[in-house]
């Protein structure tokens, strides 16, 4: 236990709302502020990516004690099915057994508050943090940026709110600040496939669902009622993109043309289209995260990434999981546990960024690739039969808590042998032989 503290977290979020955990247990008095309304009490739907929980997510809740509880509400997926516009390809995730949590935003949120509630945090919901005195750890509250302020004074504030951060919006007017924002010019759009009339699911549960068409993919994530959360993915602009889908019939022939699958599983296809925001996909980028011993972000707040790992969450997570792994290293010396915790995390935030950002390609344009299906399957059999040589980059992601920043690494090692692996003559009929074997041992050890 630490010196007890008065600390405030601003941010009610998934991120936010696990470390008010971790700082109750360590013997802090913890309030948690947020603009929005109290997610327990409103429906939320309509802007959400369905969350996939891996390792380093499960692994800050288990230290805890709240990952069973968050098991109730999570579905296994052991593989991608993989929708062609002419077939149906399942490609595994890793080893038997292994399998990434499709999660509920909304639940998972609600959850999470329910259980810093129990850990004894208190929350107050629809209190506008416009801005914080960084040397004193104030936050000033109210109900617009031009009004009347309160302040509330604290021992330290964790910014837990988000990509567009009102903490760190004021640690930017600092000099050597560097901070950068870069928007993909694609955004998002939530769809739902309903559960069957007896409330099983019409896909496959236990699998990432993706149609991947280059430029644009839609997905789909299992939820606990038998639905499935579908988010589409399109350029802004072009030919293919939301900007050219203006009416009903335009959005139904482009489904019926690209995604013919999903025609018949998505009934409200064009209500949800229409009545749902298209959001914004942005990668942030910042440093430093932590002033002296008062202020510190976590989360989106110093990383927001693109979702195509599924890391989000799991990266936030993380965060807690190494501040805390400070907190019981330096006890009660939190400007050198700020500095460390910044220090640690900064080079795995920027390249789970860059993770995220490549995926992207894998996910819309490789897993239709022949090449790719087969590269994967060579590395698949090699690495069950080599586990100590060879762990395949998704998996030193998904399912280990290795640095981000070695998988980024070793992944770029093991893509350029499996590039030579690939230019063999005769690859689709040898890829199951000792002579594709023995090339790869023979690359791994000249390297």
């Amino acid at each position: 236990m630490q010196t007890s503290l008065k600390i405030a977290v601003v941010g009610s979020g998934l991120v936010g709302s696990l470390l008010a955990i971790y700082l109750k247990k360590a013997g802090h008095t913890v309030h948690v502020y947020d603009r929005s309304p109290d997610i327990r009490k409103i429906n939320f739907s309509g802007r959400s990516i369905n969350l996939a929980m891996s390792n380093r997510g499960w692994k800050a809740l288990d230290a805890v004690g709240v990952g069973d509880s968050v098991r109730e509400i999570a579905i296994p997926m052991d593989k991608r099915a993989i929708h062609l516009v002419d077939k149906l390809n399942f490609q595994n995730y890793g080893q038997e057994g292994e399998s990434i949590y499709s999660i509920s935003r909304g639940k998972l949120n609600r959850k999470m508050i329910d259980l810093a509630e129990e850990a004894g945090a208190e929350f107050h919901f629809e209190q506008k943090v416009w801005d914080v005195t960084l040397s004193d750890a104030t936050l000033h509250i109210g109900e617009s940026e031009r009004g009347e302020w309160e302040e509330r004074k604290f021992d330290m504030v964790f910014g837990a709110d988000g990509a567009f951060s009102r903490i760190r919006h004021r640690m930017q007017r600092q000099s050597m600040f560097n901070y950068s924002q870069e928007f993909l010019n694609m955004g998002y759009k939530e769809l739902n496939i309903p559960a069957n009339a007896d409330g099983t699911h019409k896909l496959d549960k236990n699998s990432f669902h993706i149609w991947p068409r280059g430029e644009y993919m839609l997905i789909a994530l299992p939820n606990l009622d038998g639905s499935f959360t579908c988010t589409l993915f399109m350029p802004f602009e072009g030919e293919n993109s939301f900007e050219s889908l203006t009416d009903r019939k335009m959005v139904e022939d482009f489904f019926e043309k690209n995604f013919p699958d999903s025609i018949e599983v998505i009934p409200e296809l064009a209500n949800d289209f229409f009545k749902n925001p298209t959001s914004t996909l942005v990668t942030m980028k910042c440093f430093p995260w932590t002033f002296e011993n008062k202020i510190a972000l976590i989360g989106d707040a110093c990383h927001a990434i693109v979702p195509f790992y599924g890391q989000g969450m799991n990266a936030g997570f993380e965060d807690i999981t190494v501040l805390n792994e400070m907190i019981e290293k330096y006890q009660d010396d939190w400007k050198k546990i700020f500095s460390e915790y910044q220090i640690s995390r900064k080079p795995n935030a920027d390249a789970i960024a860059e993770l995220s950002y490549r995926n992207f390609m894998e996910m819309s344009t490789k897993t239709a690739d022949e090449k790719f299906l087969l590269q994967k399957k060579i590395e698949k059999i090699f690495s069950d039969k080599h586990p100590d040589k060879w762990i395949p980059l998704y998996s030193r992601v998904t399912f280990s808590d290795r640095p981000y920043s070695e998988a980024l690494a070793i992944g770029d090692f093991q893509n350029a042998i499996m590039e030579e692996v690939l230019k063999l003559d005769n690859i689709e009929n040898i890829w199951n032989t000792p002579e594709v074997e023995n090339k790869i041992l023979a690359l791994l050890q000249n390297a």
